[in-house]
């Protein structure tokens, strides 16, 4: 189980000490929304350089609080890299076409969305979402990781275990001395 409050402070101290202060204090007082728009503006006004490892884990936090992919994920984006080499990858290319969720046995009225993939492994973190009559849901079903390029799923997780998804990935080649939180 992640910690959330202190993963929401070891981002915010990425930033300068008033910026980081006040990402804090949205969390203290229950507006995450606002501390993750701060948090991502705020990486980008500055220029911070974050590691991939560290993109990923912002798109999972911004999608538990509903902040994921339309309102921060184009701006996150935009972050400038650091040259930290990363286990995970955040997969960023939101245009490509879905997969059909039949192709992991999870049936027709589902799609599979690739969203983070191990570098060691190629494991990829993909999320499901309902095929509704305006396109797909907004919030995903379930979190599924797949085996590198078959589409067999390794483990499947419920609505809301983004971050459980996000540890079996990180977790899934990883020696587990060295698996983070």
């Amino acid at each position: 189980m992640t910690n959330e409050a202190a993963v929401w402070h070891r981002l915010a101290a990425l930033l300068p000490p008033d910026d980081t202060q006040a990402v804090v204090d949205y969390w203290s007082i229950g507006e995450q929304e606002g501390g993750l728009e701060l948090l991502v503006s705020a990486l980008l006004r500055h220029q911070v350089p974050i590691d991939e490892t560290t993109r990923a884990e912002i798109a999972v936090v911004c999608e538990a609080w509903g902040m994921w992919p339309h309102t921060l994920a184009p701006r996150l984006s935009q972050c400038p890299g650091s040259e930290t080499a990363s286990v995970l990858q955040l997969i960023e290319n939101t245009t490509s076409a879905p997969m059909p969720a039949t192709t992991a046995s999870l049936g027709d009225q589902l799609v599979l969305v690739p969203w983070i993939s191990c570098t060691t492994c190629g494991q990829t973190l993909a999320r499901t979402h309902t095929l509704e009559p305006w396109g797909m849901s907004l919030t995903p079903e379930h979190y599924v990781i797949l085996d590198t390029g078959q589409g067999t799923i390794r483990h499947l997780f419920t609505q809301g275990k983004g971050w459980e998804a996000l540890t079996a990935l990180r977790n899934s080649c990883e020696k587990p001395e060295l698996a983070q939180p």
